[in-house]
């Protein structure tokens, strides 16, 4: 099969980690015989490039710049490779990309899948502060997202909750398959080893608790902090590494400093991808804080997966799809809630056994689901459905 695949954003910058699911799926097929064309936007000056492995996969530059020019331009280059592929696969809404796809999709006459991962009208809410551009903008969001889901032939969605608004906007069942985030399981796992993290940041024993995010108000980290800063007074000795950056690093450094517990709160700022699956290894406890609103309920959380293929026990707040995903994995516990989750990874610091029996039972969840193969395999059905085979 040859496929064309669309992504809004940079598969090789840190900055856009979320691009990871087209790219391993984009892996997944070319491993599997399939011919792959991929066309990214580059995020422009970012000096900070992941290395991918994607020999064998045609990369095509695309932009995201405002203008007329620039969309006709990314129509003709989506033009000429859907002339190639059998079918188009795009992922998010952002019009630079969906509306040359969707053209060249019924200019052509050729089957098109949509990837649908976030719901992106609630983040944008959520980000922006109310404005008559913030509403107008919202508003074409909000469009797009209402309709592409009819106007494409199959849909793969990372939620329960995003499968049900495209049922309730009158798609038919069989159109919806249901693809979660998945993780590679030869990278993330119980073999990789976490001493050379632990010894780098002289934990020498010490209880480690993990978390893994962008740091911005939508990522909740400061739940995690209020909870550590419990947890400390009942385990002095542990420790809390926070992976990660975002806008809100320099606040959160002050909240621990408030709190008192700076020296036992880490922030390692961000890190290579490729040193991830290490410092998950190094911990004892992974965690996965979000609140209960519109955006969390149709998550499906990478590093949730991450940490389930890492064999990793996990406190996570329950919401959306962390009920599949963490469920009998770790303990799931009132979303928003600091106290909760304190008294969740106290729960786990106080259990040895319970922590080696969520950890495995973790690492057969990942292999049973969220993994990438099985990610890739659910959305070759929907190519199929589309193509009519």
């Amino acid at each position: 099969m040859k496929i064309l695949m669309l992504h809004p954003h940079d598969i090789f910058s840190y900055a856009e980690p979320w691009t990871i699911r087209i790219v391993s799926l984009a892996q997944e097929f070319r491993d599997n015989g399939h011919q792959v064309k991929l066309a990214y936007c580059p995020l422009g000056a970012n000096k900070e490039k992941r290395r991918m492995d994607l020999e064998g996969v045609e990369i095509i530059t695309l932009s995201r710049r405002v203008g007329v020019n620039n969309l006709f331009s990314n129509l003709l280059k989506i033009k000429k490779a859907s002339r190639w592929a059998d079918i188009i696969h795009f992922q998010k809404y952002f019009h630079y990309i969906s509306i040359p796809a969707l053209l060249c999709s019924w200019y052509l006459n050729k089957p098109i899948h949509y990837d649908w991962d976030d719901w992106e009208e609630k983040i944008w809410q959520h980000s922006n502060k109310k404005s008559i551009h913030s509403f107008i903008f919202g508003w074409f969001i909000r469009l797009l997202e209402t309709y592409i889901p009819k106007l494409v032939d199959t849909i793969s969605v990372s939620s329960c909750k995003l499968g049900q608004i495209c049922l309730d906007s009158g798609v038919a069942r069989d159109r919806i398959f249901h693809v979660p985030v998945g993780a590679d399981l030869k990278k993330f796992g119980p073999h990789i080893s976490g001493k050379r993290i632990r010894e780098e940041c002289g934990l020498d024993g010490k209880p480690l608790i993990m978390y893994i995010g962008q740091l911005h108000s939508g990522q909740y980290t400061q739940i995690l902090l209020e909870a550590a800063n419990i947890v400390l007074h009942h385990y002095p000795e542990a420790r809390f590494l926070i992976i990660g950056k975002g806008y809100m690093l320099s606040q959160l450094r002050e909240l621990v400093r408030q709190r008192g517990v700076k020296e036992r709160v880490v922030f390692t700022d961000s890190i290579a991808y490729e040193f991830i699956p290490e410092y998950i290894a190094a911990a004892d406890i992974c965690v996965a804080p979000f609140e209960d609103n519109a955006i969390t309920i149709c998550k499906s959380p990478l590093k949730v997966a991450e940490y389930l293929a890492s064999g990793k026990p996990i406190v996570a707040s329950l919401v959306g799809e962390i009920r599949n995903m963490a469920g009998g994995a770790g303990l799931l516990v009132k979303p928003g809630n600091h106290i909760a989750l304190a008294e969740g990874i106290i729960s786990l610091l106080k259990d040895d056994k319970l922590r080696e029996k969520m950890g495995l039972i973790s690492r057969r969840r990942a292999e049973d689901k969220y993994n990438w193969p099985h990610a890739a395999g659910e959305i070759l059905k929907a190519y199929k459905k589309a193509l009519n085979l």
